[in-house]
């Protein structure tokens, strides 16, 4: 027996072969599925020049007036605009200490600040840090006695942090020290003559 003969004997057969047949139907008449596009970012209406911002900073005794942008850290700005490379560009977390500056006399990692947030305040970086160019900071030259620095990449971030510990009264001994210190590493391992050289500047009670 033929396929259309059982559907023609059997109604409920033929009924469902119906129903299928209009479904199909249906379906070819649809119109064809058309992917839509995917939405496009929005072009910024301002270019980089229209979102800078006119600041003044102070660093190292020196008035600098200058264009910055909201994002620009005070660490980008001092090494690639000013040229002070003297604060280094180690983590760029926070983590490491390499970049530590002075704000308003206080340590401060310079990698986490934005510059537009300093209008005014005074800074001080490892360059500025000596009396003068042709003598060293105490600290610096106990660090040259103690061998307080091996490769020299942390020592600029070391020494702005050991003086800002001096000048608050945090280096009473050798313990307290290395606790005020933690926030520095020293990659090289040079932790015994950095404490040794703090710890003398201290002992000896020299102006830092």
């Amino acid at each position: 027996m033929a396929l259309t003969d059982t559907y023609l004997i059997d109604g409920s057969n033929r009924r469902w072969f119906l129903k299928q047949s209009s479904a199909l139907t249906g379906l070819l008449l649809l119109p064809p599925l058309v992917a839509k596009p995917a939405p496009q970012p929005q072009q910024s209406a301002m270019s980089a020049a229209d979102t800078k911002r006119p600041i003044t900073l102070k660093i190292n005794r020196k008035t600098y007036k200058l264009d910055v942008e909201p994002r620009e850290t005070l660490l980008d700005l001092m090494r690639e605009r000013l040229d002070l490379t003297g604060t280094k560009k180690g983590c760029d977390h926070g983590q490491c200490g390499a970049c530590t500056v002075h704000v308003n006399g206080r340590q401060a990692n310079a990698c986490l600040m934005l510059a537009v947030m300093h209008q005014n305040q005074e800074i001080t970086t490892i360059e500025g840090v000596a009396p003068s160019k042709t003598q060293l900071h105490p600290l610096q030259a106990a660090f040259v006695k103690h061998d307080g620095y091996q490769c020299g990449f942390c020592t600029p971030g070391q020494i702005m942090s050991g003086v800002a510990i001096l000048r608050q009264g945090h280096a009473t001994s050798p313990d307290e020290i290395r606790e005020w210190m933690s926030g520095n590493i020293c990659r090289c391992g040079a932790y015994s003559g950095i404490v040794e050289a703090i710890e003398s500047v201290q002992k000896e009670g020299k102006n830092v």
